[in-house]
């Protein structure tokens, strides 16, 4: 089952069966689902014997074709037509039985796979290439052609083999994915011996040892060790990223510099590799707008060439303008270029090329329709917090009073926040490179507007809170102010006291990602209009909006506020949502596009129809010029099907065509947009 031809066939056979609700047909990779209501494996099994085919179980081992043996029998056909051709050139020096003995034997060596498929289909009432092919080799034998119908049956199972060989190419890069992370892994066992074990019977839980210039295996968290490793295969990020004990890592990543000791988090099946790849398997059945487009054309097509080859067999003839074998063999040419398979096969081949590229740097398109449609964005909507930003607040400032140094006062304010949760003591844990101070007689400070902490250190009374603990104070210090900077640049600000004065004030913040500025250029310059869409106050977003370049701000929004503004800029264009939190997927949902960032909540994941494997806003340029790409190599394929088959036609209305030269134009077509398709592949990252 490797096109259209297939696919109809089968179609046709199986929906005429009651128990069949609905058939989904992954060409590339031979997979059929059925959706029935009591259908039985035997029923199923003998209707498509019925039609010359034969079903396995998904995933069973039957259900890899075996070897490719050398073909000999197609060897020695094709010695056998051009022995047919040339005896058919030197009739007076060869006796006249060579050719067409020479051309019968070539037709039976390579046609018979072919004509029987043909048969099937004539059975059937399904106008096929193998019916077409039969059709037109039974003519010229039947017309005394005998050099043409053994050329066009060697021809026509070349072809076949080669366009085999372009869709297992097209394939392997599917599988590719898969095959980056490896079949074994070395596993702590109960006596804490490292024993090696098949990926695939890994639970979750159980601890595993990678190895400098190993690949891990399956998704875990790090709980020893430190190294550098190479994501590319899952987040397409160029240079090696920095982990360590906490840090999640993904299975097919190569580990570069030191041992980890891993607690595995997901199942093979379940890894973020496997996840991938099933995405851009699924993404298949959702067909783009070109692709059911070329669907429609391809089924009008077929019937119109034919009742065109069926009008120019019979009415010339009998208006006395050519000969009953012109006519017919004319018709017989035009039968071959009647089928769509170039055509219709162009759009699937381009289509998931340019989902397993848009894989291999790190965005996971969940359909043929979303990559298509991102090369039409006009309005990009972005979240401020984990999207534009890191998500994570950093100590940007510290004001100190002029008897207090920077680092007393960070060493004081961490260790009275040491036992909080709160992110802003994370900036200031975070922060601080000193020993903690030990701390006695800690508590919680809320005084009407006031919260913070207070605790005695050394002896000595301490508070760290919120700016209404300036109101305890008898006199605001000089050294105060570039306060009001501050706080219109976003930041959180923190004050620590001791019994009598204000000792220092820390200025925290969430800092932009140092790639945001970049992808919102680039975006600019590919006439992408950028929003920011954010719950934050004012101020933070303006300051945020500055620094990335984005010139329109809502702020202060709630979840539903968020999806109305995307609506609004939806009706205008192609329109885009990217946010990693929960409260972002209104807005997700509601957009043409929504993208999530992979740190993002699995909500958001599940929500959005694309998500970005590495937090780099780049990659959104990145999807754009993959979308125009695919785009782009569709068309050419469109024309380079539909071309060929247009100059066959019209040199066949012109009295020069040739029925191998028809055969040339369907099959060699074929190949062509599978090669020029999978060309996709070798884009290289900009």
């Amino acid at each position: 089952m490797d096109c259209p031809t297939e696919e109809a066939l089968i179609r046709k056979q199986l929906s005429a069966m009651p128990e069949v609700r609905h058939l989904e047909f992954d060409l590339l990779n031979r997979l059929l689902t059925v959706h029935h209501e009591n259908l039985t494996h035997e029923a199923l099994q003998a209707a498509l014997r019925a039609i010359g085919m034969e079903a396995v179980a998904a995933g069973s081992s039957t259900a890899t074709p075996p070897a490719t043996r050398f073909p000999w029998p197609l060897v020695f056909a094709a010695a056998l037509a051009l022995t047919a051709e040339i005896a058919d050139l030197a009739a007076n020096s060869v006796p006249v039985w060579l050719a067409p003995v020479s051309a019968l034997l070539a037709v039976v060596l390579c046609g018979g796979t072919t004509l029987r498929k043909g048969w099937i289909a004539l059975r059937h009432l399904t106008l096929n290439i193998h019916l077409l092919m039969t059709i037109a080799v039974a003519g010229a034998l039947a017309l005394g052609e005998w050099p043409e119908a053994a050329m066009v049956i060697v021809l026509f199972a070349v072809a076949e083999r080669i366009e085999a060989a372009s869709l297992n190419k097209a394939r392997d890069a599917i599988r590719a994915l898969l095959q980056q992370a490896p079949d074994s892994v070395r596993i702590q066992d109960a006596d804490g011996q490292w024993q090696i074990q098949p990926a695939a019977s890994v639970t979750t839980g159980s601890l595993m040892l990678c190895r400098p210039g190993d690949r891990i295996a399956l998704d875990g968290m790090i709980v020893s060790g430190r190294s550098a490793l190479n994501q590319a295969a899952v987040t397409g990020e160029s240079l090696p990223v920095e982990k360590q004990t906490g840090d999640t890592v993904y299975a097919g990543t190569l580990n570069i510099s030191a041992a980890l000791e891993i607690r595995v988090t997901a199942t093979a099946a379940d890894s973020m590799l496997a996840r991938i790849a099933d995405s851009v398997q699924q993404a298949q059945s959702q067909r783009a707008q070109s692709q059911r487009m070329i669907d429609r054309f391809a089924a009008i097509y077929t019937p119109v060439v034919g009742l065109i080859a069926l009008a120019i067999a019979v009415i010339p003839p009998l208006l006395g303008e050519l000969s009953w074998q012109t006519s017919l063999y004319r018709a017989l040419v035009l039968l071959v270029i009647a089928c769509p398979c170039a055509l219709v096969i162009a759009a699937p081949v381009t289509i998931v090329s340019g989902l397993t590229l848009a894989a291999r740097r790190g965005i996971v398109i969940k359909g043929g329709q979303y990559l298509e449609m991102a090369r039409s964005l006009k309005f990009l909507a972005l979240d401020k917090t984990g999207t534009l930003t890191e998500g994570k607040p950093k100590l940007q400032q510290i004001l100190c009073a002029p008897d207090v140094s920077e680092q007393d006062a960070l060493q004081i304010a961490a260790s009275l926040e040491q036992g909080s949760s709160h992110p802003l003591a994370h900036a200031l844990l975070s922060a601080c490179q000193q020993q903690l101070l030990p701390v006695t007689a800690s508590a919680v400070l809320e005084e009407g507007a006031i919260r913070g902490i207070q605790a005695q250190i050394g002896g000595q009374h301490y508070r760290i809170g919120n700016q209404a603990m300036l109101s305890t104070l008898s006199a605001t210090p000089d050294w105060l102010s570039p306060l009001q900077t501050l706080s219109t640049q976003g930041n959180s600000l923190l004050y620590l006291c001791d019994t009598n004065r204000l000792l220092a004030v820390f200025a925290v913040a969430d800092s932009i990602r140092s790639n945001t500025a970049s992808a919102i250029n680039n975006l600019r310059t590919m006439g992408v209009e950028t929003h920011m869409l954010t719950g934050d106050q004012e101020g933070t977003a303006q300051y945020i909006a500055a620094q990335a370049g984005i010139a329109v701000v809502h702020s202060q929004l709630l979840p539903d506020q968020k999806a109305t503004l995307i609506a609004e800029l939806a009706d205008k264009g192609v329109t885009a949502m990217t946010g990693d939190g929960i409260n972002d997927a209104p807005a997700l949902a509601r957009a043409h596009l929504g993208i999530a960032m992979g740190a993002g909540s699995d909500i958001a994941l599940e929500t959005a129809d694309i998500a970005l494997m590495e937090n780099n806003l780049q990659i959104i340029p990145e999807l754009i010029r993959i979308s125009a790409s695919t785009h782009r190599v569709l068309w050419q394929n469109i024309v380079l099907a539909l071309g060929l088959k247009l100059i066959v036609f019209g040199l066949t209305l012109s009295g020069h065509g040739s029925l191998w030269a028809a055969v040339m134009a369907d099959t060699g077509a074929s190949v062509l947009v599978v090669l020029n398709g999978m060309r996709i592949l070798r884009t290289r990252q900009q």
